[in-house]
């Protein structure tokens, strides 16, 4: 049955610790993705190696570590990057598109919609989009982090029933097999809570800027969406063939049951907090239990500087409980909290009744026992 999928690339994938290109894989990954559009499939190509291909145009001997040297770096690269995916897919008869988004391009709803509406149209023209991460604008306090989380917000974007996460591993791990001969490979995880005992590496590649942990939070954000994920080697010869075929290999994270609304999706994952409110126990049961609206009576403390239509994260005691859209300043609130209804209306101006409404809020407690 046709599907859309989405392929994302590594930078330890792209090209080798020199940063020499790896063109055996660009060319496998080309020769499966004409081939399962022969199949039907439509197909997205998240690319990290931007970085990568810049350093030995630039004659470095390591990864930058300032941001604007990331960025110019990132510049020169880019450009040599998707020159080699566009010859590629030119060859094969596949017409490719260069799209670069920064977290700010699906942090406001407007370009969020956008986003969604540009790749749908390039999917519906028979076009391979590639991917990547505008690092050359974007800002350490606004970015994807890593190509990862990119991914599995494009996956969301384009409905994918599928992400398939290449890496320099066959897989996520017990523990990092380079360091403890007892590693044994994770076949599938059914819930998060499957990794608690797990000791999994966050070590990045030499020119990566993720690493497993931030591949096992790509798959929670896309699971959430209703996309299967699958984490496996993009240096094999056969395993992104497999995966795309629906055999058993990597880690398989199996797909949620998407009922999460894309508004919600967006604000849990894209939207950015700006402060945080903390709520008694009653506050916080209502809303995970009850679907409530969050009210000033319940609130004890507001951390940060946010405005009206911000995102702020909900706690209790510590424990997360959900994200919304304020719709009180934060000077406004540290005046308005623990007050009741009655009391509110006594303030000049009146303030809202809801500091932030239902329909702008999304529980991100994951089910945890909130203190009593």
């Amino acid at each position: 049955m046709a599907r859309t999928v989405v392929i994302k690339l590594g930078s330890s994938v792209i090209a080798a610790d020199d940063g020499t290109l790896r063109n055996a894989v660009l060319d496998r990954v080309v020769r499966e993705v004409a081939r399962r559009r022969e199949l039907g499939d439509r197909v997205v190509i998240v690319s990290s190696g931007a970085i990568a291909c810049g350093l030995p145009l630039l004659n470095l001997p390591a990864r930058p570590t300032r941001i604007e040297e990331l960025q110019a770096t990132s510049a020169v690269g880019q450009g040599r990057l998707y020159r080699e995916w566009e010859e590629r897919f030119t060859a094969a008869g596949i017409v490719p598109a260069q799209v670069l988004l920064t977290a700010a391009d699906i942090s406001a709803r407007e370009h969020y919609l956008n986003a969604r509406r540009t790749l749908q149209r390039l999917l519906d023209w028979n076009v391979v989009p590639v991917v990547n991460e505008n690092d050359t604008t974007a800002t350490e306090e606004i970015s994807f982090g890593d190509n990862d989380v990119l991914a599995a917000q494009v996956a969301t974007l384009v409905g994918a029933s599928d992400l398939f996460l290449l890496t320099s591993t066959e897989g996520l791990f017990t523990a990092n097999p380079a360091t403890d001969p007892t590693a044994e490979l994770v076949e599938e995880v059914e819930h998060p809570s499957d990794l608690e005992e797990l000791s999994i590496d966050s070590n990045r590649s030499a020119h990566g800027s993720g690493g497993m942990q931030s591949k096992v939070v790509s798959a929670d954000i896309a699971r959430a969406a209703g996309v299967a994920v699958t984490i496996c080697s993009g240096l094999s010869e056969d395993a992104l063939g497999q995966a795309l075929d629906g055999e058993k290999v990597g880690t398989r994270f199996p797909a949620g049951d998407g009922q999460h609304s894309s508004f919600k999706l967006w604000l849990r994952y894209a939207k950015p907090s700006k402060g945080t409110v903390e709520v008694d126990a009653g506050a916080a049961r209502a809303l995970r239990e009850d679907g409530v609206s969050l009210l000033p009576v319940g609130i004890t403390h507001v951390n940060g500087e946010f405005r009206a239509g911000d995102a702020i994260d909900v706690v209790c005691d510590g424990y997360p409980v959900g994200k919304g859209l304020a719709q009180y300043d934060a000077a406004e609130l540290r005046n308005a909290a623990g007050k009741r209804n009655s009391e509110l209306a006594q303030l000049q101006p009146v303030p809202p009744d809801e500091v932030v409404h239902r329909d702008y809020f999304v529980l991100t407690d994951d089910g945890r026992v909130l203190p009593s």
